[in-house]
């Protein structure tokens, strides 16, 4: 990622969580976020990363159902953010400043990869996924939150699949259509992609 993409994911830190699924203060999508990634999820405390972090609301979420959690991401402001709002929690979350398509993981090191509205960003995701796949212990588990969104950015799901199935031989969709998760009633496509083969 280059230092212009640092800068501006910088300059949005301040009112990212602005955005209800973004910052998940409001209890209703919280609870809808915990719903759908929490049974994904190995038995706790079982090792996740959250790349592409954000501020983590995510990992603060992961990380308060007993999860080891590392959050990833390219901005330092990002990051800041994160730290103190896993502190706000009294949670021991980890966040590292980095580029989240080359994390700074060894391989076979982690049980889950969870990103969010992160793959589509890529200039070669098909090279994102293969290392965070390789960052993986056998039988674990990549779970991508990702979208086309209504202003013509993001990533189709049939093409998010075809990409996860070119590293891993099980993908399967799910469509992310329940305002809960969103604080509002959405018209484009959202989806996650769970594998865990």
């Amino acid at each position: 990622m280059s230092a212009e993409t640092q800068e501006f994911w910088d300059e949005q830190a301040a009112d990212f969580d602005d955005e209800a699924d973004h910052g998940l203060r409001d209890p209703a999508v919280r609870a809808a976020w915990a719903e759908l990634l929490l049974p994904l999820l190995p038995p706790a405390p079982s090792r996740v990363a959250d790349l592409g972090c954000g501020t983590g609301s995510l990992s603060v979420l992961v990380a308060g159902a007993g999860h080891d959690v590392l959050g990833v991401d390219l901005s330092p402001a990002m990051v800041a953010l994160a730290r103190a709002k896993a502190a706000a929690a009294g949670l021991a979350v980890g966040f590292a400043v980095g580029d989240a398509a080359r994390p700074p993981l060894a391989p076979g090191s982690l049980d889950v990869v969870v990103a969010r509205h992160v793959l589509w960003a890529f200039d070669d995701p098909a090279a994102a996924l293969a290392r965070w796949v390789d960052l993986l212990a056998s039988g674990g588990r990549l779970l991508l939150v990702e979208g086309r969104w209504s202003t013509g950015a993001g990533i189709s799901a049939e093409d998010c699949r075809r990409l996860v199935l070119g590293v891993r031989e099980q993908a399967d969709v799910r469509s992310l259509s329940d305002a809960a998760l969103w604080g509002k009633e959405i018209t484009d496509d959202r989806y996650l992609v769970s594998s865990s083969r």
